[in-house]
């Protein structure tokens, strides 16, 4: 029996760098390293399967949809 391959990346497309980039200002910068943990913290609490169910593209598209919305509702 051959094993399936599972291609799913939940944080595909998310800055886990420590360090701060260049064109981000410092309170981007908190507000990205705050993010990162409650979400590490999510998916070592809720475990792969369910954070799989939860964010099925990744939270990276989840975030980019988020951000569309709001500026959407801003307007």
């Amino acid at each position: 029996m051959a094993k399936t391959v599972d291609d799913y990346k939940a944080f595909n497309e998310i800055n886990f760098s420590n360090a701060r980039s260049e064109n981000e200002s410092f309170e981007d910068y908190k507000k990205r390293l705050k993010q990162n943990e409650q979400m590490l913290k999510l998916y070592n609490t809720a475990g792969r399967n369910n954070f799989k169910q939860m964010f099925p593209a990744g939270v990276g598209e989840a975030l980019e949809n988020l951000k569309q919305e709001k500026e959407k509702t801003s307007q």
